[in-house]
């Protein structure tokens, strides 16, 4: 038997548990600790048993529990070595500054420099390497800014790390663990890389992992396989190009990505430049694109179609379903697939075949 488990789908967290008989998988931790084991406790899993967390990518709402979760359950995390080296990147730097602030800060540096330089050869010198100082900081804190994507306009620029969080996840665990690891918010008890197009596995699930259009380092669908059951989850992706395509035959269970109803996007509360991204081609799937999916390429294998990633400012349930379900009804031999919503506040009851 196989078991899909969604915790949340959406821009504000994204947590899926897949399981064999065997093995547990978590895919994702965009939520707090506490709240993941929150959710699997509502949705009876045990996260004791989790053998390992798989990310798909280094975004926010896909791994914003991941440190203090993993340390927690001293469990690995898979990630491939571009997204591991962003995720670090994006917790390393500690203080992040707006690009208004950095002009002032420029600023005030140029007014600093120019009264060092009347001052003397000596203080000119000490200015510029202050000067190259504070334009490696500012690129640092871009860096970190831009790795950090969201499609929520109100997302945070870092992921700090709540200093009660490790309380509520298990003081024992705190205790237990030397400072200079609780310290660290890129600590994690394994790391163990994997390739895009390249099968591996985790207990008796056999994973493959297949590239998608997204704007993070490597992103990454996935399917997984155990017991003669297919099981596969391809969200945040711009467009559905020929090699997710390809992935996504002989499904029996998929969580796809709906995320947005294009004139509910264009006239919505976004800023323009948020809008351009989810709209462009590493952004996210439309309504529309998932329909012309499901209508022109889909083979009709799956017994559950779960719709994810919805957005909860640019969509409606309703209309999510009802592309869906359109796409699928000029299709009669695929009426028997049945369609779920995965939402954000609650997970989804397991789907066990």
């Amino acid at each position: 038997m196989m078991r899909m488990t969604v915790l949340a789908s959406g821009s504000k967290g994204n947590s899926t548990v897949i399981s064999s008989s065997r093995t547990r998988v978590l895919v994702d931790a965009g939520l707090s600790c506490r709240e993941l084991l929150k959710r699997m406790a509502i949705a009876g899993e045990d996260p004791g048993k989790l053998d390992a967390i798989l990310i798909t990518h280094e975004h926010q709402d896909h791994i914003a529990g991941l440190s203090v979760l993993a340390r927690r359950l001293k469990i690995p995390v898979f990630f491939t070595e571009p997204t591991h080296r962003a995720w670090v990147r994006m917790l390393t730097p500690r203080t992040t500054m707006t690009y208004a602030k950095w002009l002032d800060h420029v600023q005030r540096e140029k007014e600093a420099r120019a009264a060092t330089i009347a001052a003397g050869p000596t203080a000119a010198a000490l200015a510029s390497q202050i000067a190259a100082q504070a334009e490696a900081i500012a690129s640092i804190s871009a860096e970190a800014a831009a790795l950090n994507r969201s499609d929520d306009p109100n997302a945070t620029l870092e992921l700090p790390v709540d200093p009660d969080e490790e309380d509520l996840c298990g003081p024992e665990a705190q205790a237990a663990e030397p400072v200079a690891q609780r310290s660290d918010p890129t600590q994690l008890p394994a790391v163990e890389y994997f390739h895009s197009g390249t099968q591996f596995s985790i207990g008796d699930i056999e994973i493959t992992p297949f590239t998608i259009p997204h704007d993070a380092a490597d992103p990454c669908g996935f399917v997984f396989e155990s017991e003669g059951i297919r099981m596969a989850l391809a969200t945040d992706l711009g467009y559905m190009p020929p090699n997710v395509k390809a992935a996504l035959k002989r499904i029996d269970v998929l969580l796809l990505e709906s995320n947005h109803d294009l004139e509910m996007l264009r006239d919505g509360p976004y800023p323009w430049s948020v809008k351009q991204r989810v709209l462009s081609r590493v952004g996210h799937l439309s309504n529309d694109a998932t329909a012309e999916w499901l209508e022109k390429d889909y083979d009709g294998g799956a017994s559950w179609i779960i719709l994810g990633h919805l957005s909860e400012s640019n969509n409606a349930p309703e209309l999510a379903r009802l592309s869906a379900e359109r796409a699928l009804g000029n299709h009669p031999t695929l009426l028997g697939n049945r369609i779920l919503l995965a939402g954000q506040s609650i997970p989804l009851d397991p789907i066990a075949l």
